[in-house]
């Protein structure tokens, strides 16, 4: 599990996020019996079991910095930075999708039993699933860090994709880019105020004024790859000091949970396909977070026989696959791997 600089803080409810506190004062809260802790998908926060003196919220930003592979978030105050986050973006929609067009037109050419055909899809609304589904995992994360903290503001990188003359190949991927963004910003819009601001006039110009890098590895985990840009735009709509008074970054990895499929692509001995996939492993939703009495705070992966395997949340790697239920106390629903960068 990674270290919490700051804790969301509840009102009485247990639903609307006030403003975060130290974990010091959080814990003479619980001590005290003023706040009882709980965990939102891993995330440690306190629920005030009294009213609170104030309610004033300050704004609070989020900073979006999208990338075809690794994204970056910043939750950010004018005083304070609450969290900078990494996420790995999804990348295997496209590939499964065309796994599974196939296996339905190969169903079909067994004489199985199949759904009909569907109409074409109507081009003007249609969004390439692989598409739709990279930025939707953008808005679950807006959604849950707004679960979190009082969030009144997005900003977001606007991305430009531009066309070139003769340019086949490079113009493809010009419509889903700009569809994609679209129907990002406009559900943005439904949630908060939306600001977007330049890549080079507003993000890069401003992380030069300030003096801060950026590192030129995408992939690195530190905070200089993707989380200082998202910082500088949060810094951009709600102000606040020109160093990053937080610089450390969680990793945010998305789970990869196999739906139920009618079989299995490849049939097993006697030429029978068993049915595949699916979300629940003896009762328990897959991804969620659990306590073990062996293996302590863990995920939930598959089940299989009366058991179910355990996973590590830091690493991924499978802990057990043989856990018994009645060992296993469920502590929340999840569906992303966090650990510190």
């Amino acid at each position: 599990m990674f270290k919490q600089k700051d804790v969301p803080v509840f009102d009485i409810d247990g639903k609307t996020p006030l403003m975060p506190t130290i974990p010091a004062r959080a814990n003479r809260w619980v001590k005290s019996g003023k706040a009882t802790p709980f965990r939102k998908k891993g995330v440690w926060c306190v629920r005030l079991n009294q009213k609170p003196s104030a309610r004033f919220l300050q704004p609070v930003a989020v900073g979006v910095d999208p990338g075809s592979r690794r994204e970056g978030f910043s939750v950010k105050s004018a005083k304070r930075t609450f969290l900078n986050l990494q996420s790995h973006s999804v990348d295997w929609v496209k590939e499964a999708e065309e796994v599974s067009s196939q296996m339905r037109r190969a169903r079909r050419f067994r004489k199985t039993p199949c759904r009909s055909p569907k109409k074409n899809h109507d081009r003007g609304a249609f969004l390439p699933p692989s598409t739709k589904a990279r930025w939707q995992a953008k808005l679950r994360i807006i959604k849950f860090l707004m679960q979190l903290y009082p969030i009144s503001h997005i900003a977001v990188e606007d991305i430009k994709a531009t066309t070139r003359k003769g340019a086949r190949r490079w113009n493809v991927s010009f419509s889903p880019l700009e569809c994609g963004k679209s129907y990002f910003y406009a559900e943005c819009r439904k949630l908060a105020i939306l600001e977007l601001f330049d890549g080079y006039e507003h993000t890069y110009q401003t992380r030069q004024f300030l003096g801060l890098k950026k590192s030129k590895n995408k992939l690195s985990k530190d905070f200089t790859a993707h989380c200082v840009d998202a910082w500088v735009l949060a810094y951009l709509t709600v102000g606040g000091g020109s160093i990053p008074d937080n610089q450390n970054v969680i990793e945010f990895i998305p789970l990869r949970l196999h739906r139920r499929q009618l079989h299995r692509f490849q049939p097993a001995k006697g030429g029978v396909r068993v049915p595949y996939g699916g979300t629940m492993s003896m009762g328990f939703k897959r991804g969620g977070i659990a306590r073990h009495a062996k293996y302590g705070v863990c995920y939930i992966g598959g089940g299989s026989k009366g058991r179910v395997s355990l996973h590590s949340i830091d690493t991924g790697k499978r802990l057990c696959q043989n856990a018994k239920p009645e060992d296993i106390k469920f502590l929340s629903y999840n569906s992303w791997r966090w650990c510190a960068a």
